[in-house]
């Protein structure tokens, strides 16, 4: 069975090392899009993986469709049609200046593809998990009427969806939305939601007054009482000295279990862009392989944890690396 991604495909172009934009005429450009990030780090972790998306028919659509079948992905459901692929890009910060992200995503191939362009009678045949996004609704009217048939169609064939909340403020600002119904249309078709107390307290419309694992707890169980079909819930927390110096904690609730790891030091960071989208996938991974909570919250850390030390969004690690963080082995390996 396949585990099928959807959402859009872009570019990240970025300054060298640690410049600012355009402080020399130079970009690094990297494949991105959070659910292809997902799509390929579990297709390197040894999973059937495919993802439905649309990229122009010239050398960069083209481009990306290569690198992510470099990276194990079937690419079969990617159209080609439009003219425009999505871009950003990331000055990455450093010690007390934060990272910058500026979107070019307007009028792109997968953002101008109509609802009715995604046949998912065919596009879910032999799929046993959906995953999407918050960041595909954000895109505008025409992408969330997508991601909300995507869902419901994998509803409507008993395939259980992820979700993961990815909260992109510029993005829902574009345009005249209304983030909280339509995520929580999307919500409501998910049995597995990424996201912390921050995302359940949009979707639910109230906050929560405890702090720490309280409140996360607190959280979890509101989102549960509202939404009937989610069984888990995985989150990070953050905390932020500096750039290059993060603390990171995971925490993976079921309605009956919930695990909390330890912080972890994430001295360093060469790039933490993405790591969200590695945590996604060290989760899914284990969930994958039927380990319990509390594996899939260390899974989930680890890969979060090994992606800082990576340039660029995609996670590039297997399984032997996550085996040898949690082993503890930071050595050279010889």
């Amino acid at each position: 069975m396949t585990f099928l991604a959807f959402g859009e495909i872009m570019l990240r172009l970025s300054p060298p090392g640690r410049e600012m934009l355009m402080q020399t005429p130079k970009l690094d450009v990297w494949l991105a899009g959070a659910e292809a990030n997902v799509a390929s780090a579990l297709a390197r972790l040894g999973h059937d993986v495919a993802i439905v998306s649309a990229v122009p028919d010239n050398d960069l659509g083209r481009a990306a469709i290569t690198t992510l079948r470099g990276a194990g992905v079937d690419t079969r459901g990617i159209q080609l049609r439009g003219e425009r692929m999505g871009l950003y890009f990331v000055s990455s910060g450093a010690g007390l200046r934060a990272t910058e992200v500026i979107y070019d995503r307007a009028y792109s191939s997968f953002a101008e593809t109509p609802s009715a362009a995604w046949d998912w009678d065919r596009l879910l045949d032999g799929v046993d998990r959906l995953h999407l996004s918050g960041i595909t609704p954000a895109l505008g009217p025409v992408p969330a009427e997508s991601a909300i048939a995507a869902a419901e169609a994998a509803t409507a064939r008993g395939i259980p969806v992820s979700f993961d909340g990815n909260w992109r403020g510029k993005l829902w600002e574009r345009w005249d939305s209304d983030p909280r119904a339509i995520l929580t249309r999307l919500v409501e078709q998910a049995d597995l939601l990424f996201g912390n107390h921050r995302d359940i307290a949009l979707l639910l419309g109230r906050t929560f007054e405890s702090d720490g694992e309280d409140r996360r707890r607190e959280a979890v169980d509101a989102a549960f009482a509202a939404f009937p079909r989610l069984q888990t819930i995985a989150s990070t927390a953050r905390h932020v000295e500096h750039v290059d110096l993060n603390r990171l904690s995971a925490r993976v609730d079921t309605r009956t279990d919930s695990a909390q790891t330890d912080e972890v030091v994430l001295a360093g960071i060469v790039d933490r862009i993405g790591g969200g989208d590695a945590y996604a996938a060290g989760v899914l991974h284990a969930m994958r392989r039927g380990e319990d909570a509390a594996a899939a919250a260390r899974t989930g850390l680890a890969l979060a944890a090994l992606k800082h030390s990576l340039p660029g969004d995609a996670s590039l690690f297997r399984q032997a690396d996550i085996d040898a963080y949690l082993a503890g082995g930071l050595d050279v390996r010889r």
